[in-house]
């Protein structure tokens, strides 16, 4: 028998295994005892065999093996060249436990290498696991899992996230049962429709409390979740990338990193990790001492009707507002005056230019506002210079059906590469741009793994060459969110919605995984382009103070009260975000459903800021008390409701809040909670707290 241990101050993961047999593992969950017998540990795991079944259950090891008479989903389905089918059967070569712990195992007789990597961060808790398989001669790969994990029996159901354009990050609570839950994103990008993230809560867990698992697939092209219920009740959960993306034949194949941790402070325990560890391990910070700047964008205002007039007075609307950062979006460059033209053609229109970007930039940089630039580097429209020019760059048959009248270039191609950054690389030295809005805007025709590699090489090369330019990860808006493309991106678009009662939904949930710091929040139109809402510029402009603030719409329509909100908003993140940038974002568990609440605070706990949105009418008159979450119970907090002015007149009574600060325990905060005053639907509170 071997076993190993892995541990990081929370969590303890134990893997074991049977002579030289792949292993499993028999325990993750709560920090187990140094002197933790893990023999015994893998003797306890060990269920029964009763009538029907086989005289010894097959193991649910890291790469659970058809050979192995496994009933469930197999780890690595793989073929010779061929074509023939191999049952692969690996036993133990080698193990190293020094930085982590790597362990490789062989099958001689197919030529089969199989290597499982773990990598623990004490500071996250956070596991990092992967498997690559290599082999003596080229195979075709169908299916390769990274390391396997097993699913809590204590759990009722699963949590995973679905969505659409304008709608992304819905969770989805499926119960456990018999089977398979089969999630599979065959688009080629990350996709609004497939989030590779999962949530498994043991029973009873919330936001605030109990245990649950976490795991995130760090890739960007597509990929596949099984979590599957085997018929003696045991629990699997495989993820890998989407089946059958490796067309050729080759001797090395390597899932992305899976992202896995275990909390026993409810949902709110994995989100946390997710967040530091995207913010401290993942992301690269072009100037990391530097505050996030207030972003404008100008797409709402102007769409492809460039005029330097129109911008310049934009420009310094939004500087007045306090954005530090302008961005100029689509329709800059070819002769872009609609979605359906120029992709690919990247240099600057002298119809709308015709001294070219330099005047603008000039202007936006005398402001005091840095400038940024929207690129689609991957898609091509086939009414496009290069597209007459290189039909065969295009990705997929002549007769594929378009999305917004586009096409993707065939990023495997190193001609491709090359061009899309030799103009690229011309736009960002001939300019001081510190910015990319890095689009993509439609679904692949076929799913391939080389796409997204060349993808992945062109950013890389791009970063080498531009260290000290941020990207902003944007696919139709949440398309293309991932630890994959966050280790070379520094923000994403997490919707091309800007309704703030659709972003107060979508940041909730996006919450179990991506910090304040890198998730972009505008302030809309007054009329949503997309939703046809209108909705107050209080609610509009405080969802946007709860992450990486911004303001996208035409500031031409703002009235005097519009500005002063907006201004005095846009100046008390200013004044917050050197410490909510580094802020835990934490889920609080309302007990009135129209309210969607979370507690952003510190490591340090010495401070806080509530947001409370109302989504919707409450079904009772008065606001239920809403609990906060991991404060010091003993210790004393001065608690404010900072925009208290903007009570309505139906607010008739006087609650605490609404006369002023408090003075309040931690453990009366959360074990009793806030009571709030009245207020309408589409509406938000707003409290800071400090220990005393």
């Amino acid at each position: 028998m071997k076993t190993w241990r892995l541990d990081d101050g929370r969590q303890t993961l134990v893997l074991a295994a049977t002579r030289e047999r792949l292993p499993e593992v028999v325990y993750w969950g709560a920090m187990l005892p140094k002197d933790e017998d893990l023999s015994a540990v893998h003797a306890a795991n060990a269920i029964d065999v009763t009538g029907g079944m086989l005289d010894e259950n097959p193991d649910l090891s890291l790469c659970p093996e058809a050979s192995r008479t496994f009933p469930g989903q197999p780890g690595l389905i793989v073929r010779r060249k061929d074509g023939t089918p191999l049952l692969p059967k690996f036993h133990f070569a080698s193990a190293e436990n020094e930085k982590g712990l790597i362990l490789k195992y062989r099958d001689s007789d197919n030529g089969l290498t199989l290597m499982f990597e773990f990598e623990t961060d004490p500071d996250t808790y956070i596991i990092r696991a992967k498997t690559t398989l290599q082999a003596d001669a080229p195979v075709h790969l169908h299916w390769l899992a990274a390391p396997v994990m097993p699913a809590p029996q204590l759990s009722d159901e699963m949590i995973d996230f679905s969505g659409r354009w304008c709608r992304e990050f819905e969770t989805n609570r499926t119960p456990w049962s018999p089977g398979i839950r089969y999630r599979e994103n065959r688009t080629g990008r990350t996709g609004h429709e497939h989030f590779p993230g999962l949530i498994v809560p043991c029973v009873g867990a919330t936001n605030t409390h109990g245990e649950a698992y976490g795991f995130h697939y760090g890739w960007s092209g597509g990929h596949r979740m099984v979590a599957e219920e085997l018929p003696d009740g045991r629990r699997q959960i495989q993820w890998g990338h989407a089946a059958r993306m490796e067309p050729e034949a080759a001797t090395q194949f390597s899932t992305a990193p899976l992202y896995m941790t275990y909390s026993d402070t409810g949902l709110n325990g994995c989100a946390v990790s997710f967040q530091r560890h995207v913010r401290d391990r993942i992301v690269t910070w072009p100037k990391p001492k530097n505050p996030r700047p207030v972003h404008y964008n100008c797409w709402e205002a102007v769409y492809f009707d460039h005029k330097l007039d129109v911008l310049t007075d934009i420009a310094n609307r939004a500087a007045a507002l306090g954005a530090e950062r302008f961005v100029l979006d689509d329709g800059w460059f070819g002769n872009r005056d609609d979605d359906t033209r120029a992709l690919s053609d990247w240099e600057v229109d002298v119809r709308k230019y015709p001294d070219g970007l330099t005047p603008l930039i000039d202007h936006v940089r005398g402001l005091g506002m840095s400038f940024g630039i929207w690129f689609e580097p991957e898609m091509i429209n086939p009414d496009s210079d290069i597209h007459r020019a290189h039909p065969d760059w295009a990705l997929g048959s002549e007769d594929q059906t378009l999305g917004r009248q586009q096409k993707a270039l065939n990023m495997a191609l190193p001609e491709v590469r090359n061009f899309i950054y030799t103009r690229m690389a011309a736009i960002l030295a001939g300019h001081d741009i510190d910015y990319i809005k890095w689009d993509h805007n439609r679904v692949l025709p076929m799913p391939d793994a080389a796409q997204t590699r060349g993808s992945y090489e062109l950013i890389d090369r791009l970063r080498d060459a531009f260290p000290d330019v941020d990207i902003e990860s944007c696919a139709s808006g949440g398309g293309r969110i991932d630890f994959g493309i966050l280790k070379r991106t520094q923000r994403v678009w997490l919707s091309d919605s800007n309704d703030a009662l659709e972003r107060l939904h979508i940041q909730h949930n996006a919450a179990l995984f991506l910090p304040l710091s890198i998730t972009g929040s505008h302030v809309g139109p007054r009329r949503c382009h997309t939703s046809g809402r209108t909705l107050d510029i209080s609610f509009r402009a405080w969802v946007a103070a709860q992450r990486h603030m911004g303001f996208e719409m035409d500031p031409r329509e703002l009235d005097d009260h519009e500005i002063a909100v907006l201004t005095e908003v846009t100046s008390w993140w200013k004044h917050n975000r050197d410490w909510m940038e580094n802020a835990d974002i934490l889920r609080l568990d309302s007990p009135d459903p129209a309210i969607i609440a979370e507690q952003q605070m510190p490591p340090s706990g010495e401070r806080f800021v509530v947001f409370a949105g109302k989504a919707a009418t409450s079904t009772q008159i008065a606001p239920r008390p809403l609990r906060l979450t991991s404060l010091a119970p003993t210790a004393m907090y001065d608690v404010s409701l900072i925009n208290r002015t903007s009570a309505p007149t139906l607010s008739r009574g006087t609650p605490a809040l609404k006369e002023g600060a408090t003075k309040l325990s931690g453990a009366y905060l959360m074990h009793h909670g806030l009571t709030l005053p009245w207020s309408f639907p589409e509406t938000m509170w707003v409290l800071e707290g400090h220990r005393v």
